[in-house]
């Protein structure tokens, strides 16, 4: 449980968790547009996620989308919409959020599309 509140304590990867809650699904680059962070930093923050068993991962032709992964106990579910829900009133998080609003041709939109 340690390795959990571990994971949540990092802002990167707590806004990274935020707006995947958000959109249900998000691809790295646009979570890399919507943080103005780099490709590596999220991948980095994105697979620790996963491998704490937070967030899964499917591909979809070129794009690797992100979700939160559907197994989780009643408890992380619990924490994680407290935390997200904090987030959501942040500065930084509205930022990021409008951010992403503004991105052109989203792949997230496109694969909910299809």
């Amino acid at each position: 449980m340690n390795d959990f509140f571990n994971v949540l304590s990092d802002e990167t990867r707590l806004r990274c968790l935020a707006l995947i809650c958000k959109n249900k699904v998000l691809c790295v680059c646009e979570l890399e547009y919507a943080l103005d962070l780099g490709q590596s930093k999220i991948s980095r923050h994105l697979n620790i996620l996963k491998l704490n068993g937070l967030i899964s991962k499917r591909r979809y032709g070129k794009w690797v989308l992100y979700s939160l992964q559907l197994d989780l106990t009643d408890f992380q579910v619990t924490i994680i919409k407290l935390i997200t829900t904090q987030a959501y009133e942040q500065t930084l998080y509205k930022k990021d959020l409008q951010r992403l609003s503004t991105m052109k041709n989203r792949p997230n939109v496109r694969v909910n599309n299809v």
